[in-house]
């Protein structure tokens, strides 16, 4: 039975503005921006050196509508390398880079299929085998309704079978739900492999026939923690062999700190260098956040004297010059014991007001934020997730200042 091998990556969001990010210092603001580029050039030469059959680029290669032109320069170039390699690569365009933006337009060469529209079936010969991949591009930004009816079921049984789709599950509320799909849906196209993009965690909804989620190629904030990449696929009709291959130029990773015993600066300091030190071994360049357990009664009076802004600037400092860079974005502080405060109908009141805020009521309070005009670009819409971390971390700012008082 003849197999192909194709790489399978989805998301890659060229030239991400990486949300949320403060205060970092040029050089380390540079490697991140740049590490979207990064990671989709570490693809290219995995191509170029190991030849697979063809290239699956399942929705928004680029960040925004707009494509901005060293975005849209970048990628022509990787596609003319792979040209010169003649390696194709079968491409589609979803929700953030639809084909109703607004952009400067390159002309990609011949061995780029750029999927239209209308659900469209591409048609390649790989050493005799007839191999047959379905998809389409997001004419517009929301594609609500269900696409399902418009791919058709695989008829020919020599052929090999593959449906690309950047889109969501029905059910699943972690990403907007466009082009959804239910997985009985695809299934009963009798495709061999169903190659997805949209969800940015890497997942297997199933395993034979593989319906798989690649994730995006590079994290581009807080929320997406892990190493990312793309899978690397050996395909027939009976048979299928899945390898992950890393991508990550930078990984974002929370860290766990274990501060029992701790009673002097300088033994937090190494805990906390100790623990960077671990994490940049395995993971390479990183932006992580920190978190410090078990501090207890006496490591408590670390912070009596000096914040939790001071002690983050000073761990900054000690990792300034390591290489590769590791950024401690946030630090926080979990105390193994806890301070009990008498409540009165003042606060308790307060904390009751916050508990019935909803949406609207948080976006008016937040609106100076959001409106911004410098920083609004950078930081993600609120979510309903969001609004209950923000209750929360309220409710025990507050409590905090009552004991502090």
């Amino acid at each position: 039975m003849s197999t192909i091998r194709f790489f399978h990556m989805a998301d890659l969001h060229l030239d991400s503005p990486f949300k949320g990010l403060f205060g970092l210092p040029e050089d380390k603001l540079k490697k991140i921006r740049e590490s979207t580029f990064e990671a989709f050039d570490k693809i290219i030469h995995k191509a170029v050196k190991e030849k697979p059959d063809f290239l699956l680029i399942v929705g928004d290669i680029y960040d925004g509508e707009n494509r901005s032109l060293q975005a849209q320069r970048r990628f022509q170039t990787a596609m003319e390398t792979l040209f010169h390699h003649n390696i194709p690569v079968i491409l589609s365009y979803g929700n953030h880079d639809h084909l109703s933006g607004s952009w400067t337009r390159f002309a990609l060469p011949s061995n780029v299929y750029e999927l239209p529209v209308d659900t469209s079936i591409v048609q390649l010969k790989i050493r005799g085998q007839q191999v047959n991949v379905y998809g389409f591009s997001y004419g517009e930004r929301h594609v609500k309704t269900s696409m399902m009816d418009t791919y058709p079921v695989a008829q020919d049984s020599h052929a090999i079978h593959i449906g690309m789709l950047h889109g969501s599950e029905s059910s699943d509320a972690t990403h907007a739900v466009y082009a959804p799909f239910k997985k009985e849906q695809l299934l009963e196209k009798n495709y061999h492999y169903w190659a997805l993009g949209h969800i940015h965690k890497r997942q297997l909804l199933q395993q034979s026939p593989p319906i798989v989620y690649p994730g995006n190629i590079q994290s581009r904030h807080r929320k997406e923690q892990g190493i990312k990449g793309f899978y690397d696929v050996t395909l027939s009709q009976t048979d299928v062999e899945l390898t992950f291959v890393p991508t990550s130029a930078v990984v974002y990773n929370t860290i766990e700190v274990d501060c029992s015993d701790v009673l002097h600066a300088n033994e937090l300091l190494t805990k906390c260098e100790e623990a960077l030190a671990i994490n940049r071994q395995e993971y390479g360049a990183s932006v992580v956040e920190l978190q410090l357990n078990n501090i207890d009664e006496q490591a408590e009076t670390l912070f009596e004297h000096a914040s939790v802004e001071a002690w983050l600037e000073t761990i900054r400092e000690a990792e300034e010059r390591v290489e590769p860079m590791c950024w401690v974005q946030k630090l926080s502080v979990a105390k193994s014991t806890t301070t009990t405060y008498e409540p009165t109908v003042a606060t308790e009141s307060v904390i009751n007001l916050i508990e019935q805020w909803g949406m609207p009521e948080w976006k008016d309070i937040l609106k100076d934020l959001y409106q911004h005009a410098g920083g609004a670009r950078f930081i993600e819409p609120l979510t309903e997730q969001d609004i209950e971390h923000l209750k929360i971390n309220t409710q025990a700012l507050l409590v905090d200042e009552i004991q502090r008082a």
